[in-house]
């Protein structure tokens, strides 16, 4: 019922998991910073993939699941300062530069994969914290779960915000979103604004931010697969950033744990105490 397979693609190791029976499939690229480059469900594929950006081993994937860690979005400048030091940090943190480690596959009740980033003293130089970071994957039937485990092995508190960046396969980008949010950061002109007005991507360049979700899930319809996708996630996760890009058949919908620049203003960090470890879960699912 469950299977997993293992091939190349160019260059990059490629591990495919399959619900046989439910016609469901994931492919994960761990040496391309641990994502997940496909789900398909009865058949369908969900996600959009850019290629070319996926063969270039320097650029950043444009498609796909791309991990955020330890910080998601942006920084001022480029970097942050913490305990009289600056850093300098990319976009959306460093998980997504190196190649992760597989360290466990399963096909029992269920598929999975799990992948593994530990520090190094080249990650050092931009976040000065020992960690290990371990994702697992599960597909079963409709659903993919990805439970996340970040350990700090430091001897002082360690700062962070992951966050996902799925990017769903569509045309549309005035999507309905069903959501108990109220109101929405719009970082075009940054005024909050009510959900009810409305969430429409067609004309714009930078992100839609839900603010106040209480029910940490969100669900929207993909139109050109008539497939409804639900994805929840843990607590920790405060925010949906929403956006696209003109021109391109992506509608991303990320859940993120704090807003962008988050290392700089220090109001909302998550931090994981010494020795301990933080364990929190993403779900996608489609019908």
């Amino acid at each position: 019922m469950y299977q997993i397979k293992k091939f190349k693609d160019k260059n990059y190791d490629i591990y495919e998991l399959n619900d046989v029976e439910a016609n469901s499939w994931l492919k994960v690229a761990p040496e391309r910073g641990g994502m997940i480059i496909e789900f398909g469900v009865q058949g369908k594929e969900l996600l959009f993939l850019n290629k070319e950006t996926f063969y270039q081993s320097d650029a950043n994937v444009r498609g796909g699941i791309p991990i955020l860690f330890p910080i998601s979005g942006q920084l001022e400048n480029g970097e942050y300062e913490w305990e009289g030091k600056t850093y300098k940090m990319k976009n959306h943190g460093l998980a997504r530069n190196y190649a992760w480690e597989v360290v466990d596959t399963r096909n029992n009740n269920e598929a999975s994969i799990t992948v593994s980033l530990k520090s190094n003293e080249e990650m050092k130089k931009s976040f000065p914290f020992e960690f290990e970071v371990n994702f697992t994957y599960v597909l079963k039937k409709h659903t993919l779960k990805i439970v996340q485990e970040y350990k700090n092995q430091s001897d002082m508190k360690m700062p962070m915000y992951p966050g996902f960046h799925p990017y769903f396969r569509t045309a549309h980008k005035n999507m309905t979103y069903e959501t108990d949010a109220k109101t929405f950061l719009d970082y075009n002109d940054m005024k909050i604004k009510e959900v009810s007005q409305g969430l429409d991507l067609m004309v714009k360049r930078e992100s839609l931010v839900l603010l106040d979700a209480i029910k940490k899930e969100i669900s929207f319809e993909l139109p050109e697969i008539k497939k409804k996708v639900q994805i929840t996630y843990g607590d920790e996760f405060k925010y949906v950033y929403l956006w696209t890009e003109s021109g391109q058949d992506f509608l991303c919908v990320e859940p993120w744990m704090a807003m962008t620049n988050e290392l700089n203003r220090k109001e909302e960090l998550v931090f994981v105490s010494p020795r301990e470890s933080l364990i929190t879960e993403m779900t996608i699912s489609a019908e």
